[in-house]
């Protein structure tokens, strides 16, 4: 669906109190989280900005934010 959040509170809410204590205490994740919600913002913008976009580049974006969720993934359930 376009303009669907991604953001990571919506995706992993069991992890929210995880995520915000990993932001406060590691600054690699607070890098990680930062660049990845500037991208998801990216994206939605894209979504639902009316103006056409090509196909291999949102996908390319879309594949960058799902780099992001499983490196971040991985942060909430091993560190």
């Amino acid at each position: 669906m376009l303009g669907e959040p991604h953001d990571v509170d919506h995706e992993f809410p069991e992890y929210h109190d995880k995520v915000e204590a990993l932001k406060a205490s590691d600054p690699e994740f607070a890098t990680l989280m930062k660049e990845h919600d500037q991208l998801d913002a990216q994206i939605r913008d894209l979504e639902t900005g009316g103006q056409p976009v090509i196909d291999e580049y949102m996908e390319e974006l879309k594949h960058r934010r799902a780099q992001f969720k499983d490196r971040i993934y991985d942060r909430l359930r091993h560190g």
